[in-house]
Formats: C-alpha cells, sequence, structure tokens
C-alpha cells in the first residue's frame, strides 16, 4: 500500500503516543488531530482539519491498519494502529518506522535520540540490525539513502509513502542544547494531549449526566401528571 502523506502521519501518531501517553491511548479525534498537528517533532509541519484526518482513517480502517474503539464510559470513539498485526512488526521496527513516518530521513544518530521514549535499543548495532530487516522484507519498508548537506552520516527513510524525494529531505539534526528544548517541548506536546483526553472525557461524562438529568425529570413528570 502506497500511502498519502496525512494517512502516514496518522499512523506515526498513533504509534508514537501508544508509547509517550499509554494511559491516553487510543487517541480520540481531538488528541489525534493535535498529535498530527505539533509542531515540534514532526517534518513536515501540518496543519490538517478533523475531515482530513478522519478521511485518513476511513481508509486506513480498510486497509486493515487502523481499528476505531467503542467504550460505553467515553461517548467519543478512538482510534488505534493494528501494525503489529497488519506488517508483523516487533518493538524495534514499530519505534524505528515511527519516527521515520513523523521525521523523515534521518542518521543512526538521530534516530538513536528520537526513538529513546519508543523502544531501548542496547546500541548502534541493534539499531542498524532492525533497519536491515525492515529493508530486506519481501515488500521493503525503510531504504538507505544517501548524505544531507553538511552531514557525515548516511540516512534511513521509510518507503511507506513510495519513493523517498530526497531533495525534500529534513534539515540537518540540532545541537545538544537545541535537542534538550525539543525533548522538553515534546513532554508539553505530551501533556496537552493528556488534558485534551481528559477534557473530552469530562465533556463525554457531562453529556451522560445531562441525558440521564432528562431522562430522570421526564419520568418525574409523568408520575406527577
Amino acid at each position: 500500500m502506497e500511502m498519502t502523506p496525512v494517512q502516514v502521519r496518522v499512523l506515526g501518531c498513533l504509534v508514537e503516543k501508544e508509547r509517550t501517553t499509554p494511559d491516553n491511548y487510543p487517541l480520540t479525534m481531538n488528541g489525534l488531530l493535535a498529535a498530527c498537528n505539533q509542531t515540534t517533532n514532526r517534518w513536515p509541519v501540518l496543519a490538517l482539519t478533523e475531515a482530513t484526518v478522519s478521511n485518513a482513517l476511513i481508509n486506513l480502517r480498510g486497509e486493515g491498519l487502523v481499528r476505531i474503539v467503542h467504550s460505553r464510559s467515553n461517548r467519543a470513539d478512538k482510534y488505534r494502529h493494528v501494525l503489529e498485526e497488519a506488517w508483523e512488526l516487533d518493538d524495534a521496527g514499530l519505534a524505528l518506522l515511527g519516527v521515520l513516518m513523523l521525521r523523515g530521513p534521518q542518521t543512526l544518530a538521530e534516530m538513536r535520540t528520537r526513538t529513546e521514549r519508543l523502544h531501548g535499543f542496547a546500541g548502534m548495532d541493534d539499531m542498524e540490525a532492525a533497519l536491515a530487516a525492515l529493508a530486506a522484507r519481501p515488500e521493503s519498508l525503510v531504504v538507505h539513502v544517501g548524505r544531507a548537506p553538511g552531514q557525515k552520516e548516511t540516512r534511513w527513510a521509510h518507503l511507506v509513502g513510495g519513493d523517498v524525494a530526497i531533495e525534500s529531505a529534513p534539515p540537518s539534526a540540532e545541537g545538544p542544547r537545541s535537542s534538550s528544548r525539543s525533548e522538553r517541548i515534546d513532554s508539553l506536546a505530551d501533556a496537552v494531549s493528556v488534558l485534551q483526553t481528559d477534557l473530552d472525557r469530562l465533556r463525554a461524562d457531562h453529556d451522560l449526566l445531562k441525558a440521564e438529568h432528562r431522562s430522570l425529570s421526564e419520568r418525574l413528570r409523568g408520575l406527577l401528571d
């Protein structure tokens, strides 16, 4: 399957948030939309609408890559990926594919930093072996590409969206100070995602209480009449 950039972004966000905010996963539409439109740790930065994300989810569900989760306690539908089953991925492969889908072509050093919260790699050799396994599949999921301007290391890119447009690759990695700042901002983004989920839950509870109050009022009027 050759996915659109929006479908790639949706899948990448579901993979990321499953690991970084497990208490709030699966994601509601609001939570997923916020994750897709993050301005940190995303390349390219997008400004998607709910309708666009909803359409991507419909197509991903049709391909058996995303499932909808219904809950009696929460009226808002939630969404989760099933890439482990659909593509037979292990934790290492899923973590690497997730960061590549969210941030474009990257060096091993960049991926080592960016996968820390997703999977504990033993070292660069461990990571390179996982990438090689993804590339060696009958339908390769990743590919080894050239260096970016100003970089010494070659990079890896995902093939989920078709051939890689190397000329449109993201800028080179940040320095240590910038990377630390990016991690703090990413943590804040996760906190916002948690708050959004809590807000969705409160709204659902409020709607449920309103419905129960309406039902009780109607029953009381019936008794009085």
